[in-house]
């Protein structure tokens, strides 16, 4: 069955709904590991990662925290997959790096660069709405198997410009910045929290449920539901 909508713009998460979450563990987050030590001793002075820095400071409360209790910090968030916003920001500027320099190539389902395609041309605009740092994104989106995919996507947010992916808040203040009314929204998520904070706000939405993913089993409630993009036409809203 194919939903169909009549919008003004697309939200997309990435993990488990564009793109594989198995791609983003086993490949993202040890790419990220290995190097989160030689970050925080080599570019201590650098204002983003210091920033980082003392917010995971203020997280563990351990205003003396050295850059080896921040990195064991940051490991122990990457085992528990813990979305927290100064994990994300130094995981953001080391993947940038990696995909600059050719280390890295993000991954997409097949079905879905068609679709985005597709939507942009219809004039749909097409954001990004991750726990990954927007500068993660920017690199995910620029370093594609099929090119730079930048050029489709108009905004990126992330915990830290929006907010918490499970707040209903985040997504009026994401509407807000698209100057959109709700209702003329879509977010597409695997996650059954994010849909349902989405739409407590009034937006519409799709359950992503690819197999294999790790909220499949666990299913979307009742939020219409796609196994594809290919399952979902849109077009660009004209009331």
């Amino acid at each position: 069955m194919t939903l169909r909508f009549d919008v003004d713009a697309v939200v997309l998460d990435i993990e488990g709904t564009t793109s594989a979450t198995g791609f983003v563990v086993d490949v993202l987050y040890p790419y990220s590991r290995s190097r989160f030590g030689a970050l925080l001793s080599e570019r201590s002075g650098d204002p983003v990662v210091a920033r980082a820095t003392a917010q995971v400071r203020e997280l563990i409360a351990e205003p003396d925290a050295d850059a080896a209790r921040v990195e064991k910090a940051l490991n122990d968030w990457l085992d528990e997959d813990r979305k927290a916003t100064p994990l994300k920001t130094l995981q953001g500027i080391i993947w940038s790096e990696g995909f600059a320099r050719g280390d890295l190539v993000s991954h997409f389902y097949e079905d879905v660069v068609p679709a985005l395609r597709a939507w942009h041309a219809a004039g749909v605009r097409l954001h990004v709405y991750s726990s990954g740092s927007v500068a993660a994104q920017r690199a995910w989106f620029r370093s594609s198997p099929e090119g730079d995919l930048l050029p489709l996507v108009e905004g990126l947010y992330d915990t830290e410009n929006a907010g918490p992916k499970q707040e209903p808040e985040s997504y009026a203040t994401i509407a807000a910045a698209l100057a959109s009314a709700p209702d003329r929204l879509l977010f597409l998520s695997d996650r059954p929290g994010e849909l349902d904070a989405a739409r407590a706000v009034g937006w519409r939405t799709v359950g992503v449920r690819r197999p294999g993913e790790p909220y499949y089993e666990q299913g979307v409630g009742d939020h219409p539901q796609a196994g594809t993009f290919d399952e979902i036409t849109i077009a660009r809203s004209t009331t």
